[in-house]
Protein backbone atom coordinates (compact mmCIF):
# COMPACT_ATOMS: atom_id res chain seq x y z
CA UNK A 1 0.00 0.00 0.00
CA UNK A 2 1.06 3.57 -1.20
CA UNK A 3 1.73 6.12 1.50
CA UNK A 4 -1.08 8.90 1.36
CA UNK A 5 0.48 12.36 1.42
CA UNK A 6 2.26 13.44 4.99
CA UNK A 7 1.16 16.13 7.20
CA UNK A 8 2.65 17.87 10.07
CA UNK A 9 -0.21 18.27 12.03
CA UNK A 10 -4.21 17.54 11.46
CA UNK A 11 -6.58 18.46 13.93
CA UNK A 12 -10.61 16.36 14.30
CA UNK A 13 -13.16 17.18 16.52
CA UNK A 14 -11.36 15.63 19.37
CA UNK A 15 -7.72 14.44 18.92
CA UNK A 16 -4.37 16.44 17.25
CA UNK A 17 -2.03 14.05 14.91
CA UNK A 18 1.57 15.25 14.30
CA UNK A 19 4.03 13.85 12.57
CA UNK A 20 7.40 14.48 12.21
CA UNK A 21 10.44 12.15 11.01
CA UNK A 22 8.58 8.57 11.67
CA UNK A 23 7.24 9.50 15.06
CA UNK A 24 3.34 10.22 14.89
CA UNK A 25 1.88 11.97 18.32
CA UNK A 26 -1.54 11.65 18.96
CA UNK A 27 -2.93 14.15 21.66
CA UNK A 28 -6.56 13.66 23.08
CA UNK A 29 -7.86 17.06 22.87
CA UNK A 30 -10.95 17.28 25.25
CA UNK A 31 -9.39 19.36 27.78
CA UNK A 32 -12.45 21.00 29.15
CA UNK A 33 -13.21 17.27 30.29
CA UNK A 34 -9.91 16.22 31.49
CA UNK A 35 -9.62 14.25 27.47
CA UNK A 36 -12.85 11.75 28.74
CA UNK A 37 -13.63 9.67 25.64
CA UNK A 38 -16.58 9.94 24.09
CA UNK A 39 -18.25 8.07 21.21
CA UNK A 40 -16.46 11.13 18.73
CA UNK A 41 -13.11 10.78 20.56
CA UNK A 42 -13.17 6.56 20.48
CA UNK A 43 -13.84 6.75 16.79
CA UNK A 44 -11.29 9.15 16.11
CA UNK A 45 -8.72 7.24 17.99
CA UNK A 46 -9.63 3.60 16.09
CA UNK A 47 -9.37 5.54 13.25
CA UNK A 48 -5.81 6.84 13.57
CA UNK A 49 -4.26 3.62 14.95
CA UNK A 50 -5.62 1.75 11.77
CA UNK A 51 -4.20 4.88 9.67
CA UNK A 52 -0.60 4.48 11.93
CA UNK A 53 -0.80 0.07 11.12
CA UNK A 54 -1.49 0.54 7.70
CA UNK A 55 1.76 3.78 6.70
CA UNK A 56 4.74 2.05 6.20
CA UNK A 57 6.39 6.00 6.91
CA UNK A 58 4.87 6.05 10.44
CA UNK A 59 6.61 3.67 12.46
CA UNK A 60 6.63 4.59 16.64
CA UNK A 61 3.13 5.98 17.98
CA UNK A 62 3.20 8.69 21.08
CA UNK A 63 -0.29 9.23 22.92
CA UNK A 64 -0.64 11.92 24.95
CA UNK A 65 -3.25 14.70 25.92
CA UNK A 66 -3.69 18.59 25.89
CA UNK A 67 -4.01 20.48 29.22
CA UNK A 68 -1.74 19.02 31.47
CA UNK A 69 -3.91 15.96 31.78
CA UNK A 70 -3.67 12.37 30.42
CA UNK A 71 -7.22 10.94 30.35
CA UNK A 72 -9.83 10.71 33.00
CA UNK A 73 -12.08 7.88 31.01
CA UNK A 74 -14.91 7.09 29.61
CA UNK A 75 -17.39 10.13 29.30
CA UNK A 76 -20.26 8.58 31.44
CA UNK A 77 -22.35 11.88 31.25
CA UNK A 78 -22.20 12.25 27.13
CA UNK A 79 -25.89 11.51 26.58
CA UNK A 80 -24.27 9.74 22.92
CA UNK A 81 -22.81 7.13 25.39
CA UNK A 82 -19.53 5.35 24.67
CA UNK A 83 -20.08 5.02 20.84
CA UNK A 84 -21.98 7.93 19.99
CA UNK A 85 -25.10 6.43 19.52
CA UNK A 86 -27.73 6.75 22.06
CA UNK A 87 -29.77 3.98 20.72
CA UNK A 88 -27.31 0.98 20.64
CA UNK A 89 -27.26 -0.90 23.61
CA UNK A 90 -25.21 -1.61 26.50
CA UNK A 91 -23.14 -4.81 25.02
CA UNK A 92 -23.07 -2.60 21.30
CA UNK A 93 -21.57 0.38 23.32
CA UNK A 94 -18.52 -1.72 25.47
CA UNK A 95 -17.55 -3.74 21.88
CA UNK A 96 -17.29 -0.26 20.33
CA UNK A 97 -14.63 0.32 23.33
CA UNK A 98 -13.06 -2.71 23.00
CA UNK A 99 -12.65 -2.44 19.22
CA UNK A 100 -10.62 0.74 20.14
CA UNK A 101 -8.67 -0.85 22.44
CA UNK A 102 -7.74 -4.09 20.15
CA UNK A 103 -6.93 -1.69 17.70
CA UNK A 104 -4.05 -0.19 20.12
CA UNK A 105 -2.82 -3.38 21.16
CA UNK A 106 -2.34 -4.75 17.64
CA UNK A 107 -1.13 -2.29 16.40
CA UNK A 108 2.66 -3.68 14.94
CA UNK A 109 4.30 -0.38 15.84
CA UNK A 110 6.20 0.70 18.94
CA UNK A 111 3.69 2.59 21.40
CA UNK A 112 4.04 5.23 24.07
CA UNK A 113 1.90 6.72 26.65
CA UNK A 114 2.67 10.31 27.76
CA UNK A 115 1.21 11.04 31.04
CA UNK A 116 0.15 14.14 32.91
CA UNK A 117 -2.54 14.49 35.29
CA UNK A 118 -4.85 12.23 35.37
CA UNK A 119 -4.70 8.69 33.94
CA UNK A 120 -8.77 7.05 35.36
CA UNK A 121 -10.42 4.06 34.04
CA UNK A 122 -10.74 3.60 30.48
CA UNK A 123 -7.78 6.39 30.39
CA UNK A 124 -6.03 4.21 32.24
CA UNK A 125 -6.65 1.51 29.81
CA UNK A 126 -5.56 3.28 27.09
CA UNK A 127 -2.39 4.25 28.65
CA UNK A 128 -1.57 0.68 29.77
CA UNK A 129 -2.20 -0.48 26.09
CA UNK A 130 0.66 1.12 25.07
CA UNK A 131 3.71 -0.40 25.08
CA UNK A 132 5.84 1.55 27.34
CA UNK A 133 4.54 4.45 29.93
CA UNK A 134 5.97 7.42 30.71
CA UNK A 135 4.49 9.47 33.53
CA UNK A 136 5.37 13.31 34.95
CA UNK A 137 6.22 13.22 38.40
CA UNK A 138 2.93 14.66 39.15
CA UNK A 139 0.75 12.12 37.35
CA UNK A 140 -2.15 10.44 38.98
CA UNK A 141 -3.37 6.70 37.77
CA UNK A 142 -6.90 4.85 39.15
CA UNK A 143 -8.93 1.89 38.01
CA UNK A 144 -11.17 3.67 39.35
CA UNK A 145 -14.39 1.86 37.75
CA UNK A 146 -15.38 0.55 41.15
CA UNK A 147 -16.00 3.84 42.19
CA UNK A 148 -18.73 4.17 39.79
CA UNK A 149 -20.22 1.27 40.56
CA UNK A 150 -18.29 -1.00 37.34
CA UNK A 151 -16.03 -3.16 36.43
CA UNK A 152 -13.17 -2.81 34.66
CA UNK A 153 -13.05 -2.09 31.01
CA UNK A 154 -11.01 -1.11 28.09
CA UNK A 155 -8.68 -4.48 28.19
CA UNK A 156 -7.84 -3.68 32.18
CA UNK A 157 -8.96 -7.15 33.20
CA UNK A 158 -5.90 -8.74 30.69
CA UNK A 159 -3.31 -5.97 31.23
CA UNK A 160 -3.26 -5.47 34.66
CA UNK A 161 -2.73 -8.89 36.06
CA UNK A 162 0.02 -9.09 33.48
CA UNK A 163 1.83 -6.04 34.20
CA UNK A 164 1.60 -5.93 38.27
CA UNK A 165 0.59 -9.39 38.94
CA UNK A 166 -2.94 -10.48 40.00
CA UNK A 167 -3.12 -10.09 43.70
CA UNK A 168 -1.32 -6.02 42.99
CA UNK A 169 -4.56 -5.82 40.27
CA UNK A 170 -7.24 -6.67 42.86
CA UNK A 171 -6.08 -4.03 45.35
CA UNK A 172 -5.63 -1.48 42.63
CA UNK A 173 -9.40 -2.01 41.39
CA UNK A 174 -11.57 -3.20 44.62
CA UNK A 175 -10.21 0.07 46.29
CA UNK A 176 -10.07 2.51 43.29
CA UNK A 177 -7.69 4.53 44.55
CA UNK A 178 -5.84 7.47 42.86
CA UNK A 179 -2.22 6.27 43.33
CA UNK A 180 1.36 8.36 42.91
CA UNK A 181 3.22 8.03 39.68
CA UNK A 182 6.04 6.69 41.83
CA UNK A 183 3.48 4.61 43.28
CA UNK A 184 3.06 3.49 39.62
CA UNK A 185 6.38 3.14 39.12
CA UNK A 186 7.12 0.87 42.30
CA UNK A 187 4.65 -1.81 41.05
CA UNK A 188 5.54 -1.89 37.45
CA UNK A 189 2.34 -0.06 36.71
CA UNK A 190 4.46 2.30 34.62
CA UNK A 191 8.03 2.11 32.90
CA UNK A 192 9.61 5.58 33.94
CA UNK A 193 8.50 8.25 36.39
CA UNK A 194 10.61 11.73 35.08
CA UNK A 195 10.24 15.62 36.24
CA UNK A 196 7.33 16.92 34.61
CA UNK A 197 9.46 19.86 32.84
CA UNK A 198 11.90 16.63 31.56
CA UNK A 199 9.02 14.93 30.36
CA UNK A 200 8.56 15.73 26.83
CA UNK A 201 12.41 15.08 26.12
CA UNK A 202 12.58 12.46 27.56
CA UNK A 203 9.66 10.64 25.68
CA UNK A 204 10.81 12.45 22.29
CA UNK A 205 14.17 10.35 22.61
CA UNK A 206 12.46 7.22 23.20
CA UNK A 207 10.12 7.75 20.56
CA UNK A 208 13.20 9.42 17.73
CA UNK A 209 15.20 6.07 18.93
CA UNK A 210 12.41 4.03 17.99
CA UNK A 211 11.59 5.37 14.84
CA UNK A 212 15.04 4.87 13.84
CA UNK A 213 15.16 1.10 14.85
CA UNK A 214 14.49 -1.64 13.00
CA UNK A 215 9.78 -1.40 12.45
CA UNK A 216 9.72 -4.79 11.41
CA UNK A 217 12.06 -6.93 13.35
CA UNK A 218 10.55 -4.42 16.35
CA UNK A 219 6.43 -5.48 15.07
CA UNK A 220 7.58 -8.98 15.37
CA UNK A 221 9.10 -8.64 18.84
CA UNK A 222 5.92 -6.95 19.92
CA UNK A 223 3.82 -9.65 18.72
CA UNK A 224 6.06 -12.61 20.25
CA UNK A 225 5.85 -10.85 23.63
CA UNK A 226 2.58 -10.27 23.72
CA UNK A 227 1.55 -13.86 22.49
CA UNK A 228 4.17 -14.74 25.09
CA UNK A 229 1.90 -15.71 27.69
CA UNK A 230 -0.61 -17.59 26.01
CA UNK A 231 1.55 -20.22 24.18
CA UNK A 232 3.93 -23.10 25.30
CA UNK A 233 8.00 -22.30 25.02
CA UNK A 234 7.70 -24.79 21.84
CA UNK A 235 5.34 -22.70 20.64
CA UNK A 236 7.33 -19.62 21.51
CA UNK A 237 10.00 -21.31 20.29
CA UNK A 238 8.92 -22.09 16.62
CA UNK A 239 7.09 -18.68 16.45
CA UNK A 240 10.28 -16.47 17.41
CA UNK A 241 11.96 -19.19 14.69
CA UNK A 242 9.44 -17.97 11.90
CA UNK A 243 9.99 -14.65 12.45
CA UNK A 244 13.84 -14.31 12.32
CA UNK A 245 13.45 -16.20 8.38
CA UNK A 246 11.00 -13.91 8.03
CA UNK A 247 13.69 -10.68 9.08
CA UNK A 248 16.53 -12.40 7.41
CA UNK A 249 14.72 -11.23 4.11
CA UNK A 250 14.83 -7.61 4.98
CA UNK A 251 16.62 -4.86 3.97
CA UNK A 252 17.11 -3.57 7.54
CA UNK A 253 18.90 -6.65 8.37
CA UNK A 254 21.25 -6.71 5.48
CA UNK A 255 22.27 -3.10 6.71
CA UNK A 256 22.81 -4.27 10.71
CA UNK A 257 25.25 -6.99 8.67
CA UNK A 258 26.92 -4.46 6.70
CA UNK A 259 26.78 -1.60 9.62
CA UNK A 260 28.72 -4.26 12.00
CA UNK A 261 31.84 -5.22 9.41
CA UNK A 262 31.85 -1.58 8.68
CA UNK A 263 31.90 -0.85 12.79
CA UNK A 264 29.59 2.04 12.10
CA UNK A 265 25.71 2.15 13.56
CA UNK A 266 23.05 0.63 11.11
CA UNK A 267 20.69 3.30 9.23
CA UNK A 268 17.58 1.62 8.97
CA UNK A 269 15.12 2.58 6.81
CA UNK A 270 11.95 -0.02 8.11
CA UNK A 271 11.73 -2.24 5.01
Amino acid sequence: MSDAPRVDAVSTRTILVEREEGVVIVTLNRPERKNAGNGIMWQELHDVFVEVARQRSDRVLVLTGAGGEFCSGADIVDPNGLSGDPEDPGIVRMRFLGNVMLALHDLPKPTIAKIRGVAAGAGLSLALGCDLTVAADGARLSGIFARRGLSVDGGASWLLPRLIGLHKAKELVYFAEMISAEQAASIGLVNRVVADSELDAFVDDWARRLAQGPTMALSMTKKLLNNGLNVTIAQALEDEARCQVANSCTDDTAEALRAFAEKREPHFTGH
